[in-house]
C-alpha cells in the first residue's frame, strides 16, 4: 500500500491519505517560515510486501512550517512570495468534497495560480471501486475541458482510458438484440476537433487527479459539516470541531452535499423510479471491436454494457421498483436471471459471467436542478447541485465543465482586480459562473430524465403490457410508438450527441482544435452505422451450434467453418466422402442426409437436403418457419435451429470468442433461450 498518492503509480492497488497536511515543525522550519501552502515540505518511504499479507509500515519524515498550520485557521492567502516561484494570487479557495469534480477544480484553480484546500471526509483508493463506485464515461466534452485545464493530466486520462467512441454504441431491442437506433459520438468528435469518448476506472482517475492536484492541497479525513460567511471571507467547520478560513467555499460534496444543505435547507433527493444492479465480468463479446456500448431497452425494465478494457465489460441493469428493497443473501445474480432470463445472449451472458459478490445494487436519485447555485462567498459544483441520472453519462462530465468555467471566472475575476486596483470581486465571479451554466445544465439534466423514460416505455409489439390484452403480443405487431420513436430519434440524435459532445468547445480559451491519429476509427465504422449485416459479418468470434430443450445432454456442440470450402453436413450417420465436416444425429426425425451449412463471405447459410421432417428456424424475434428445400437460408447469432419438428434436435445459434462451457449452458438452458 503506497504511503501517498502523488508517489503512486497509476495502478489498482490501494492507497491512503494523509489525516492532515500540517505536520510537525522542526529547527529548520522556525528558520524558513512562510504563510504559502505549497512551502510544505514531504519525505515519505513506501513500505515493501512480500508472501501474504503483513501489518502495514509506513515511515514519514516531514519538514514543514508551522505558520502554514497557523495561517491555514486564521486568515486568507496573503501576498508572501517564495524566491523562484510564482506570486499566487489574492484568494484562498475552499472546496469541500474531494471526488472528481473537486478535484478538477481544484487541479484547475491551482493550475491559474490559486491557492486551494480540498477537504473530503474519505479518499482513500478504495473509494474509488468501492460501494457502488465502478468506471465512469468522460465523453468528448469533459476530455476537452481536461485538455483545457491540464494537457498532461488529460494525456494521462486519455492513456488509461479505453476508447470506446469510435465504435457502434447505440440502442438495442432487449429481447431480439436487434438495432433500434445507432449512435455516433466519433463524426461530432472529430469534426470540432475533440478528444473521443473513453472509460475510465474511477479509482484510476482519482488518483490521476490526485496526484496533479498535491498531496499538500488535499486534507483527508475532513468532513465539512458547515460553515460562516461574513462578507468577507468564508469559515468552514470540519466534524472534528477544527475552524478554517478562505475567501471563498466551493460545495463540491456531491448528492447528499452538506453545503447545499447548509444553504438552502434540507431536500429530498428525487428517487427515479428504478433500483440498479452493476457489475464487472471477465468476459469479451465477440462484437469487441466493432460495438463500444449498448442500451437494451424494455418495459420497465433496460440494460446497459460497455467495453472498460483488459478484457472486461461492464453492466447496469435497471429495473422499475420501490426504492429501499433488498435482495436475498447471494440472491442478487439470481435474481438477474429471472428478470432478464428472456433476454438476448448479450444480457444474459453478461450476467452469467459475473460472480455474485462483484453485483452491487443501488437506488438511482437525483436532484432537480436549482436556479439558485450559491449565496455570496459559497457556490455549488456538479452533483451537489445538479446529480444526474446516468442514462446520458453526463454526470461527471457536467462536474468536469463546471470546474474549468469556474476557474475560468475567478480568474477573470483577479485579472480585473489587478487592472482598476480593486479587491476582487468575488461574489459576482461566483454568479457569473452559476448564470453560465445554469441553462446547459439544465437541458443535459432533463435529457437524462428523459432518457429513462424511454428507456423502460420501450414496447417492441403491440400487447405488450397490457395485461389481459397481452395475447396481441403473439402476432408480432410492431407497437406505435417504437415506430414513432425511431422516426423521431434517428434524426435527432445527431443534433443533440453534437451539441452535448461539443456545444461546450468554443468556451475552451487556450485550447486548439486537434484530433490523435491514435483515435483512429475503423474504415468500416460508417459501413456498420448503415448496414446491420455488415456488422454482423465483422463479428470476431467463432460461430457454435449450442444443444438446447430436454434432450441437449445428449447432444454435443457443433464449431462451424468460416472457410467456404468446408461446409458442414448434419445427417443420421456420418458423411466422411463429403467435403467438410459431418456431424451425425441419432435424432428419430433426422434424416440420413438432413441439411447443409455453408459460410459466405462471413454469413451463414442452412440448406435442408430434402429431408422428411424438415428443418426449421425460430429467429430472434419468436418467428418459426420451416427452410425451404435446396434453398441456402440465411441464419443469425441466436437463432434456435431444429432438425426435424420434434425439437429433439434443437440447437441455439451461438458466437463467442472462447469455446463454450458446455456444462454450464446445459444448467442455464432456460435462461439462454429466447421468448
Amino acid at each position: 500500500m503506497a504511503s501517498t498518492v502523488i508517489y503512486n503509480s497509476l495502478t489498482t492497488s490501494s492507497t491512503v491519505f494523509l489525516r492532515t497536511h500540517l505536520p510537525i515543525l522542526s529547527q529548520y522550519d522556525e528558520q524558513h517560515q512562510s504563510s504559502l501552502i505549497y512551502n510544505s515540505k514531504y519525505y515519505l518511504k513506501k513500505p515493501n510486501f512480500s508472501g501474504q499479507k503483513k501489518k502495514e509500515k509506513k515511515e514519514i519524515y516531514v519538514k514543514c512550517s508551522a505558520a502554514v498550520a497557523e495561517s491555514l485557521q486564521t486568515s486568507p492567502a496573503t501576498n508572501d512570495v517564495i524566491a523562484g516561484e510564482t506570486p499566487e494570487k489574492k484568494l484562498r479557495i475552499l472546496v469541500a468534497g474531494g471526488g472528481i469534480g473537486g478535484l478538477v477544480f481544484a487541479l484547475a484553480a491551482k493550475k491559474k495560480g490559486f491557492d486551494v484546500v480540498v477537504f473530503e471526509k474519505d479518499l482513500s483508493a478504495i473509494r474509488g471501486e468501492g460501494k457502488y463506485r465502478g468506471p465512469i464515461q468522460v465523453q468528448s466534452n469533459a476530455l476537452a475541458a481536461l485538455e483545457a485545464i491540464d494537457m498532461d493530466v488529460a494525456e494521462k486520462v486519455m492513456d488509461a482510458g479505453c476508447v470506446t467512441g469510435d465504435r457502434i454504441n447505440g440502442l438495442v431491442d432487449g429481447i431480439s438484440g436487434n438495432w433500434y437506433v445507432k449512435f455516433d459520438t466519433f463524426t461530432p468528435a472529430v469534426e470540432r476537433g475533440l478528444p473521443v469518448t473513453r472509460v475510465i476506472s474511477r479509482m484510476t482517475l482519482q488518483q490521476i487527479l490526485a496526484q496533479a492536484v498535491g498531496e499538500e492541497v488535499i486534507m483527508n479525513e475532513s468532513n465539512v459539516v458547515s460553515f460562516k460567511d461574513d462578507g468577507s471571507k468564508v469559515t468552514v467547520v470540519l466534524d472534528n470541531g477544527t475552524s478554517y478560513e478562505g475567501d471563498l467555499l466551493v460545495g463540491a460534496d456531491g448528492i447528499w452535499s452538506k453545503v447545499r444543505t447548509n444553504l438552502f435547507g434540507h431536500t429530498e433527493a428525487v428517487y427515479s423510479g428504478y433500483t440498479c444492479y452493476t457489475g464487472i465480468a471477465d468476459f469479451v463479446p465477440a462484437d469487441i471491436d466493432s460495438v463500444g456500448y449498448r442500451v437494451f431497452l424494455g418495459h420497465k425494465q433496460y440494460f446497459v454494457s460497455s467495453d472498460v478494457g483488459g478484457g472486461k465489460m461492464q453492466w447496469y441493469a435497471f429495473h422499475k421498483e420501490s426504492a429501499g428493497g433488498a435482495d436475498q443473501p447471494n440472491g442478487k445474480k439470481q435474481r438477474l436471471l429471472e428478470i432478464f432470463g428472456g433476454w438476448c445472449d448479450n444480457v444474459t451472458d453478461l450476467l452469467v459471467a459475473t460472480d455474485e459478490e462483484a453485483i452491487l445494487r443501488r437506488d438511482i436519485y437525483d436532484r432537480t436542478p436549482k436556479f439558485t447555485w450559491g449565496e455570496g462567498r459559497i457556490t455549488l459544483l456538479g452533483d451537489s447541485v445538479h446529480a444526474m441520472q446516468p442514462n446520458l453519462g453526463q454526470g461527471g462530465c457536467m462536474a468536469i465543465e463546471d470546474s474549468y468555467e469556474l476557474a475560468r471566472g475567478l480568474e477573470k475575476a483577479w485579472q480585473t482586480s489587478v487592472e482598476s486596483g480593486k479587491p476582487v470581486d468575488v461574489v459576482s465571479s461566483l454568479r457569473s459562473y452559476e448564470s453560465a451554466r445554469k441553462l446547459r445544465v439544465a437541458i443535459i439534466h432533463g435529457l437524462a430524465r428523459m432518457a429513462a423514460v424511454m428507456a423502460t416505455t420501450y414496447k417492441p409489439f403491440l400487447g405488450v403490457g397490457l395485461g389481459p390484452l397481452s395475447f396481441l403480443t403473439k402476432f408480432k405487431i410492431p407497437h406505435p410508438g417504437r415506430v414513432g420513436g425511431r422516426v423521431f430519434i434517428s434524426p435527432a440524435m445527431p443534433l443533440m450527441l453534437s451539441w452535448v459532445l461539443g456545444g461546450n468547445s468554443e468556451k475552451l480559451e487556450g485550447r486548439v482544435p486537434h484530433c490523435r491519429l491514435s483515435e483512429k476509427a475503423n474504415n468500416q465504422l460508417r459501413r456498420w452505422f448503415e448496414d446491420d449485416d455488415a456488422l454482423e459479418r465483422a463479428l470476431s468470434g467463432e460461430w457454435f451450434l449450442l444443444p438446447q430443450g430436454n434432450d441437449a445432454e445428449t447432444l454435443e456442440p457443433i464449431c462451424l467453418s468460416r472457410k467456404e470450402d468446408e461446409p458442414c453436413t448434419i445427417g443420421r450417420v456420418s458423411h466422411e466422402d463429403l467435403p467438410g465436416v459431418s456431424v451425425a444425429l441419432r435424432s428419430p426425425q433426422v434424416s440420413e442426409r438432413h441439411a447443409r451449412i455453408s459460410c459466405k463471405d462471413g454469413a451463414f447459410f442452412l440448406t435442408d437436403l430434402r429431408s422428411e421432417h424438415g428443418t426449421w428456424i425460430t429467429d430472434k424475434e419468436g418467428r418459426h418457419y420451416r427452410v425451404p428445400p435446396n434453398f441456402p437460408t440465411r441464419f443469425h447469432p441466436s437463432d434456435i435451429i431444429q432438425f426435424g419438428s420434434d425439437k429433439k434436435a434443437s440447437y441455439r445459434v451461438k458466437v463467442s470468442m472462447t469455446s463454450p462451457n458446455l456444462a454450464q449452458n446445459k444448467q442455464n438452458a432456460g435462461v439462454l433461450q429466447t421468448v
